[in-house]
């Protein structure tokens, strides 16, 4: 399997919290980003899923903190994507300072949403294949 996607995120100071670092919910946004950012370099843009009539969505979110993260430091956040047999698929995200230090790690559980029907897509990873322009960031 290949290395997974990653995108770099420098952490900004209005995203600290009262002790200094980085601020739970931020952990969420930055996750988020990244898998917007391994669509896009798989050529799934917002516009391509809302004209196709889906969307991704998560179903559950744990994340495992293991160091802090304070203004400026330099994020790796990594995005793998975990395909099985029907509606659900599995995420796999580490997030690892800039000298290799991990951080913190997100497991999740998404799915694909008919967006007319308000129904998770039997078969995620097929649709996903489908919309790929370059389905390698996507594990396919």
């Amino acid at each position: 399997m290949a290395d997974p996607f990653r995108v770099r995120i420098t952490v900004r100071g209005y995203e600290l919290d009262t002790q200094g670092h980085l601020n739970q919910a931020v952990y969420l946004q930055y996750a988020e980003h990244a898998r917007w950012e391994c669509l896009r370099a798989a050529g799934i843009a917002q516009d391509r899923l809302l004209a196709a009539g889906v969307g991704p969505v998560a179903m559950e979110v744990t994340v495992t903190y293991l160091r802090e993260l304070r203004g400026g430091d330099e994020v790796d956040v990594t995005c793998q994507f975990r395909w099985g047999e029907g509606r659900a698929f599995h995420i796999e995200q580490d997030y690892t300072r800039a000298d290799g230090t991990p951080v913190a790690r997100l497991t999740g559980v998404g799915g694909l949403l008919d967006l007319s029907a308000r129904r998770l897509v039997p078969d995620p990873r097929g649709r996903f294949r489908e919309l790929a322009t370059d389905p390698a960031p996507l594990n396919l």
